[in-house]
């Protein structure tokens, strides 16, 4: 219980950030170049995640069979999700202005495991918790940025794209009090299952839907730079926990 009321504070901040970040580009156009810088940045972000925070924690349990399990689990339903909300579909069956599926269904699993990770570091400790939380903020405010500008692309209307950014925040925020309320005590196998889970779904997302869609503009220096900026943050922020 001490570790949810010290994660509800800092979710809520990030929970915030995510409903900023999607609501903002609903009232302001991105153009093509900051779309793409700002997927670029997001796909650094939670590149840096994965190596700074999830990777660590992995590899130090030594327990290949539930890496396998949870890793093999993660790449099925990313796969799966993928398949059953394809673009093409979604836009024959309901026109322009269709919500983009498959991005937030991947995004939507992204966020219900960065909120596990903000739970799980204030099971480890008050101050890792917190820097954690924080180095998660930014990556969720470039994520919201990012899907924000995506729906927006996609058509779609002003009071959808707000309600999505809100429904998205919403995740969040539930994700990370179920992760600081029942992975507290969590025994070593399941948390290594999730947390593998997780690694899969956080590649697949910035490899098949965040990257992919910042390489629809032609790459420039200064795109490229912005994915290793994202990247170097995270790396700085993690190295203080």
């Amino acid at each position: 219980m001490e570790a949810l009321l010290q994660t509800l504070p800092y979710a809520l901040l990030a929970a915030a950030t995510m409903a900023v970040g999607g609501i903002l580009t609903a009232y302001v156009q991105p153009s093509r170049w900051m779309r793409s810088a700002i997927l670029h940045f997001a796909a650094g972000v939670i590149f840096s995640v994965v190596g700074v925070e999830l990777l660590p924690d992995i590899t130090s349990r030594h327990d290949p069979w539930s890496v396998v399990i949870g890793f093999g689990l993660g790449i099925v339903t990313m796969l799966l999700i993928r398949r059953g909300t394809k673009p093409g579909d979604a836009a024959r069956a309901t026109g322009p202005g269709a919500l983009p599926t498959g991005l937030l269904w991947v995004v939507g699993v992204d966020l219900v495991v960065d909120g596990l990770l903000m739970g799980i570091g204030f099971s480890s400790g008050a101050e890792t918790g917190a820097l954690l939380a924080v180095a998660l903020s930014i990556e969720i405010l470039s994520l919201g940025l990012a899907t924000g500008a995506s729906l927006r692309k996609a058509g779609v209307v002003r009071r959808s794209q707000v309600l999505t950014s809100l429904g998205l925040a919403g995740v969040l925020l539930v994700s990370a009090g179920l992760g600081a309320w029942l992975l507290e005590d969590l025994p070593d196998q399941p948390h290594e299952i999730i947390l593998s889970f997780g690694l899969a779904a956080l590649l697949f997302l910035v490899t098949e839907e965040l990257l992919t869609e910042a390489h629809e503009k032609e790459d420039t220096l200064l795109l490229t730079t912005a994915f290793f900026a994202g990247f170097l943050l995270f790396l700085l922020l993690g190295m203080q926990t």
